[in-house]
């Protein structure tokens, strides 16, 4: 058997990223001037003064400087991309899920039931507790191959997703059945949406505080829905 599963960040990505981003930027560097000086002639175009001054430049330097920026530029947006894809790794004692230079790992003896449940990951406990829940970047069909992976290690995957899907009921402020704490804290939670990272941010460490005051949230179409992490 294997030693270690991992899904994401494959040679086919590396690839397409550091080559295709910054062959972009330098082919842009390269006609930055030319584009300057058109932009710098058609009146409707915003911020005239900037492209008047970068058409204005002149001599080699000025294509190698935007060559050269073009290109730094492209390894740049490259780095932040891979950074942005979610990687996890599978072994027979552990999962883990890299992100933005963050790591969730799970030990193999507390993961009850693994499944997918749209585009995300997740890992349940035997109190039906989430473990972990993280949003994965394959394309269809390479998706396929997730559950053959955690098979492979011996994790129990859920082929019909979450087995306990019926339990969500869609959040309303000040749901009755809820005690006031989780009530608040979901409040908060829905303020998160749309606010870019930091709204991101927000709704994981939300998600989190909800959790330990046992209950499990999800997050569709920017709306919450709940249901309390206690078996049947």
């Amino acid at each position: 058997m294997q030693s270690k599963t991992v899904i994401g960040h494959s040679v086919t990505d590396k690839v397409v990223l550091f080559g295709g981003l910054p062959l972009a930027g330098l082919v842009l560097g390269f006609f930055l001037p030319r584009i300057a000086d058109w932009a710098a002639r058609q009146k409707w175009v915003p911020f005239q003064g900037p492209l008047e001054l970068v058409a204005g430049w002149d001599g080699w330097w000025v294509g190698v400087i935007c060559i050269v920026v073009g290109l730094l530029g492209g390894v740049l947006l490259a780095a932040m991309a891979l950074d942005d894809t979610l990687k996890v790794t599978i072994t027979n004692e552990s999962v883990e899920f890299l992100k933005n230079e963050k790591t969730v790992a799970v030990p193999r003896g507390k993961v009850a039931t693994a499944f997918l449940d749209g585009k995300e990951i997740v890992l349940l406990d035997a109190t039906m507790r989430e473990l972990a829940r993280e949003k994965h970047d394959q394309l269809k069909t390479e998706a396929k191959q997730i559950p053959q992976a955690f098979r492979t290690h011996g994790y129990p995957w859920s082929d019909s997703g979450d087995p306990h899907a019926d339990r969500f009921r869609r959040w309303v402020e000040d749901e009755p059945e809820l005690p006031p704490g989780a009530n608040a804290v979901l409040k908060a939670r829905a303020k998160s949406f749309g606010d870019g990272d930091k709204g991101k941010a927000d709704l994981r460490e939300l998600r989190d505080e909800v959790a330990k005051l046992g209950y499990t949230v999800k997050d569709k179409d920017k709306k919450q829905y709940w249901r309390p992490n206690t078996p049947r």
